[in-house]
């Protein structure tokens, strides 16, 4: 699932692409009412991320709200000869065309349109977002270290903090030392301020840059130190990186950690060897157990 910081890319392209200019065609391929909805002649006032979540407000008071989920993605391609086969293909979910610019909504995991004053209705659960403008340290540590579950768990609940993802927890952990599976409220205010400012600052970094990097490489084999190396050496301690499951059962999450420099094997780690990510063994064992 994209993080905060490629979702604030996405909606800062089509800011940049969209705002201020006339909508000259839509075309929203939704399930329910939003499917007949017509946005043709509004004028584009922004687009803004709120942690995971894009906000497309438009003239006339409404918000074409989307979340990419795992795998969506918006693409800004010139209006003037738009291939026909985007307009063709069963992945789009939405399209939204200005004179010089359209986007094109992909594989879009949820997709509404909303009265901008009801926004809340879909995005007021979230935390204090990480590249936002209400973006507030006190509040996101407060809430994390007063979560009774694991510490990993803490920082991808969105009503925490909203924007992390389990690349950027792992990855903040890991640089932390912070065991993923240590419980939240018992680490300390320090300890998960520490934490929790990390996550903002590689967040905030990753913005950035097209290759999200936690070692300052941004070669991709080289960018993350635990973020899908399971089965490869700790760029660190040369321990075996591993990955195992943290969360409810029904919502688990991945999460990636090297076992010599973060305590040891976390409590849903069966221990079993585990083979680099790619390999036909990681793939096999991936399928059947994540």
């Amino acid at each position: 699932m994209p993080e905060g910081d490629t979702v604030w890319r996405t909606a800062t392209r089509l800011d940049q692409a969209l705002a201020g200019r006339e909508i000259v065609e839509s075309d929203l391929r939704w399930p329910g009412e939003i499917a007949t909805a017509d946005l043709t002649g509004r004028t584009t006032l922004e687009v803004v991320s709120r942690g995971k979540h894009v906000l497309h407000r438009v003239e006339g008071g409404l918000t074409l709200h989307s979340h990419l989920r795992m795998e969506g993605q918006w693409r800004v391609e010139a209006t003037a000869g738009l291939p026909a086969r985007w307009r063709r293909n069963p992945q789009l979910r939405a399209l939204v065309a200005a004179p010089d610019w359209t986007a094109l909504g992909l594989r879009l995991g949820m997709l509404d349109l909303v009265p901008t004053a009801h926004e809340g209705d879909l995005v007021g659960h979230l935390g204090p977002d990480v590249l936002g403008p209400d973006w507030d340290l006190a509040r996101a540590v407060d809430n994390v270290a007063g979560a009774r579950v694991p510490v990993g768990q803490a920082l991808l609940d969105q009503r925490n903090l909203a924007g992390v993802g389990t690349m950027w927890c792992a990855e903040t952990l890991f640089l932390e030392r912070v065991p993923p599976w240590s419980r939240a409220d018992e680490l300390g205010r320090e300890t998960v301020e520490r934490v929790v400012a990390r996550a903002h600052r590689l967040i905030d970094n990753g913005r950035r840059h097209a290759v999200q990097s936690s070692t300052g490489s941004q070669r991709l084999d080289e960018a993350h130190y635990v973020h899908a190396r399971s089965g490869r050496p700790c760029r660190r301690c040369g321990a075996t990186v591993r990955v195992a499951m943290i969360g409810e059962p029904t919502r688990e999450r991945t999460m990636f950690y090297c076992p010599g420099c973060q305590g040891g094997l976390g409590p849903t780690d069966d221990g079993r060897p585990q083979a680099p990510l790619g390999s036909n063994r990681g793939a096999a064992r991936s399928r059947r157990s994540y």
